[in-house]
């Protein structure tokens, strides 16, 4: 009998042309399904297009799909060559809530000034790069959610994922008009200038976390079958820096299956922050849906095959049945070193990607919980 494991890696635009071609996404799969792996997850969205004809885009900026995918449907491209080598796809949100990298707010904000985030002193949002749409807006979160559910109605997929900017946005973010007026109007003062103030970061954190539940509600109700799945930064930096409060997703049964970023560069800190997440973070109930990132390759940084094959077993050793690797092109280096270590190793076996009531073991009060935020949503819009 298989073993049941997540065994994942993303497919990216940045720095791989699989998307280039058809030819190019067919050898991918292959090489994915000979390695060992059993699900992939293909960006749909980033740098402010989609990659598939997309009618929510369309309409509201007038741009269709990514300029070099003109003509073709690399979406479809994928799940039509993952599904001949038996791989799950799950559809892969990654800019989110960001609006574009280092080009002060791109397309998207030149069209929607109104839709930008600002922090305390009135600017548009920024870290590290990237500069955010405001994920309070009620029209950017209709936005988003549209990206998403096109997809969910016009592709045979087996879920959508979310990320470390979706739903996210940096806590130094939340000092437009609209957010600072919903505050006063509630507490009868505006924010804190504190950014990190506890009450603050968690008052727009519970906003993400309603705006989950309410995608959550709205994937099943298309498809009770397909997975939510969300590979947020780990807790509770990711609070702290991100507003994610992954801990709050998985008590309320909003998440089917999450992949916290443990993008660290040697295993002894990757162990550390492998054994707070399983001992910590997560119960008997909810481990089955955690199955971490890792760094395989960024910029000029490859992971080592030790250091690989020490992060997987660790995840077993610590009943963790999974893990997706950022990202595939870190498989291909070096005469496919890595995709070789795992297919003579610990992927030589064939494993069973989980059913989703492998996943649902959250009890019912969860459940509650859920159906809770869900009303709680829906009176706060009202």
């Amino acid at each position: 009998m298989k073993p049941i494991e997540i065994r994942g890696v993303w497919l990216t635009t940045t720095d791989s042309k699989v998307f280039r071609s058809k030819q190019r996404i067919a050898q991918a799969m292959d090489l994915l399904a000979e390695t060992g792996f059993n699900v992939v997850f293909p960006v749909v969205w980033n740098k402010a297009v989609t990659m598939y004809p997309s009618q929510t885009m369309k309409q509201t900026f007038g741009v269709e799909i990514d300029p070099m995918s003109v003509g073709r449907d690399p979406l479809a491209e994928v799940i039509a060559e993952a599904r001949r080598v038996g791989l799950k796809v799950i559809p892969w949100f990654e800019y989110g809530f960001a609006s574009s990298y280092n080009l002060n707010g791109g397309m998207l904000l030149q069209q929607k000034p109104e839709w930008a985030a600002r922090d305390c002193q009135g600017n548009l949002l920024q870290k590290n790069g990237f500069e955010w749409m405001n994920a309070f807006h009620p029209q950017v979160q209709d936005f988003m959610l549209n990206l998403v559910l096109e997809v969910v109605k016009n592709y045979d997929v087996d879920g959508i994922q979310g990320d470390d900017r979706f739903p996210a946005l940096p806590s130094e973010g939340g000092y437009d008009p609209l957010t600072t007026a919903r505050y006063q109007q509630q507490f009868g003062h505006l924010p804190p200038k504190n950014y990190q103030d506890r009450q603050w970061l968690q008052w727009r954190a519970d906003i993400l976390t309603d705006f989950l539940a309410r995608l959550y509600g709205e994937v099943k109700r298309i498809n009770s079958r397909l997975l939510v799945s969300m590979a947020p930064n780990i807790d509770d930096w990711g609070l702290r820096e991100y507003l994610q409060d992954s801990a709050t997703w998985l008590k309320l049964g909003i998440v089917d299956i999450i992949h916290p970023q443990i993008y660290r560069r040697d295993f002894h800190s990757y162990k550390a922050i492998a054994n707070q997440l399983a001992r910590c973070q997560f119960t008997d109930a909810t481990l089955p849906k955690l199955a971490p990132g890792i760094l395989i390759k960024l910029g000029s940084y490859s992971i080592s095959p030790e250091y690989l094959v020490q992060a997987i077993a660790y995840n077993r050793r610590l009943g963790i049945s999974g893990e997706v690797c950022f990202f595939y092109e870190g498989l291909r280096e070096n005469n496919n070193a890595l995709a070789q270590v795992l297919q003579n190793g610990l992927y030589a076996k064939p494993a069973a990607f989980p059913t989703l009531a492998d996943l649902q073991q959250t009890s019912k009060s969860n459940s509650l919980s859920f159906w809770q935020r869900i009303k709680r949503f829906w009176k706060n819009l009202l």
